[in-house]
């Protein structure tokens, strides 16, 4: 009983350092986009409440996939909206692998995790509340039509770190 109770605190006294060496992060969340796929109609928004415009941020799209993703890129659309109703759309290209076909992401199982710059060294005009859209624009060589359920992707987040 002691020696499983020792372990135990050892990992709850792991995770607790792990989050408190996580100072500069103001947002962090994530969204699963379903277990089939992730559809191009499925838009994942995150809402955070920004009460300093005059610090620096880097801003974040996290993604996770697995080795059913069959790409060594992924295209994707975000649109940040301001609390004026000003927007900003970008179309984003991120490296998913690298070029021996090794994935880039972080993590020790199928799984895998990005953190992949969307802006950085970026600061808020405004206080209040922002949204940010994110949606698979994936599509294949010479054809129109984007791909309907991009296999492969489990979860989309969104994070804000503040700068030093």
């Amino acid at each position: 009983m002691p020696i499983k109770t020792g372990k135990f605190l050892v990992f709850f006294g792991f995770i607790i350092s792990l989050i408190a060496c996580d100072k500069n992060r103001v947002f962090d969340r994530y969204s699963s986009v379903g277990t089939s796929g992730w559809d191009k109609e499925n838009l994942v928004g995150f809402q955070f409440d920004i009460m300093d415009s005059i610090s620096y941020y880097d801003l974040f799209i996290q993604v996770r996939n697995t080795s059913e993703f069959e790409y060594s890129n992924l295209y994707l659309i975000a649109e940040l909206q301001y609390p004026s109703g000003f927007h900003q759309v970008d179309t984003l290209e991120y490296r998913m692998t690298d070029s021996y076909g090794h994935w880039l992401g972080a993590g020790f199982t199928d799984i895998k995790e990005n953190k992949l710059f969307f802006k950085e060294k970026f600061r808020f005009p405004e206080i209040g509340i922002y949204e940010v859209i994110i949606q698979q624009a994936m599509r294949k060589r010479d054809e129109l039509e984007g791909i309907q359920s991009l296999k492969g992707i489990s979860d989309v987040g969104f994070r804000i770190e503040k700068t030093n």
